[in-house]
């Protein structure tokens, strides 16, 4: 397996199409908890309304609907998210997730990591960009 990687094709961020040839893609499934948490801070909300919130906040992304249900799980069983049913509406009963004090101090945390890796990512283009020229 020399040269070859050994992370699963869905985790690798580049791989090779042809010879001498790359496709490179900036994976974006690590925001699915913090779009989540920013969705519940906005408003209370079941599965598929947050589902609908997530692509619209990452359009182009495929956002899995059981990996959804799985992420918020994890979220009520570390307290950052809460649940109740909704019985009262036409239809199915629905689970309606909350954020919990906790998860909007996680969020905000979430927050303050993005602002020193959009100042990484700055710095990696501006240096790019100089020696283009």
């Amino acid at each position: 397996m020399k040269g070859r990687s050994r992370l699963p094709r869905s985790v690798r961020s580049r791989r090779r199409v042809g010879p001498g040839r790359w496709r490179v893609r900036a994976r974006l499934e690590r925001l699915v908890e913090p779009a989540v948490l920013l969705a519940l801070r906005d408003s209370p909300g079941h599965g598929y309304e947050l589902l609908e919130q997530l692509q619209a906040l990452m359009p182009g992304e495929r956002i899995d609907m059981g990996n959804l249900y799985r992420i918020l799980r994890s979220l009520e069983r570390e307290g950052l998210v809460d649940s109740t049913w909704d019985d009262q509406a036409p239809g199915p009963a629905k689970r309606i997730y909350v954020i919990t004090p906790s998860g909007r101090r996680v969020l905000s945390q979430w927050v303050e990591a993005f602002h020193k890796i959009e100042q990484q990512i700055a710095n990696f283009r501006q240096r790019y960009e100089q020696g283009r020229g």
